[in-house]
């Protein structure tokens, strides 16, 4: 039987690796970590309140203005005013944004692919399932300790 402690070094390198891949890919997509997130986070999920962007992408306040800022100034996004709440901005990929976010992110999810292709379907589910297990009792343990 493998040990708790060999199961984490297995994991953390598997992870290490992976995030070697996703990495690499999202430099090559020319755009940084935090600009792909967002744009990612955009793409998917339409527009979005900096706060809600941030708190989906881990970003601080001040980290996610300057990507902001940043975006808006490449004409990638634009920020309008919050029909529903006048105080707060919605972010919006812009039509050149939406479309870089595209195709960057068609990119990436080929190189992740191509890192999962290891794997079968069927092994595939089995990962997921027994990682969303060892995840979710590690985080009853957390808290109940």
């Amino acid at each position: 039987m493998e040990t708790g402690s060999h199961i984490r070094l297995v994991l953390w390198k598997a992870a290490k690796a992976v995030d070697r891949v996703d990495r690499d890919s999202i430099r090559e997509t020319g755009l940084s970590l935090s600009d792909f997130t967002i744009m990612e986070a955009l793409l998917h999920k339409g527009p979005l309140p900096i706060n809600r962007i941030g708190e989906k992408v881990l970003l601080s306040s001040g980290s996610m203005t300057a990507a902001v800022n940043r975006l808006e100034g490449a004409g990638l996004v634009r920020r309008t005013q919050d029909p529903s709440d006048g105080r707060r901005y919605l972010v919006h990929l812009t039509q050149n944004g939406r479309r870089i976010a595209a195709g960057a992110y068609r990119r990436h999810a080929q190189r992740l692919e191509k890192a999962a292709e290891a794997l079968t379907a069927e092994e595939r589910t089995q990962l997921v399932r027994l990682l969303k297990k060892l995840g979710n009792h590690a985080q009853r343990i957390t808290v109940g300790s």
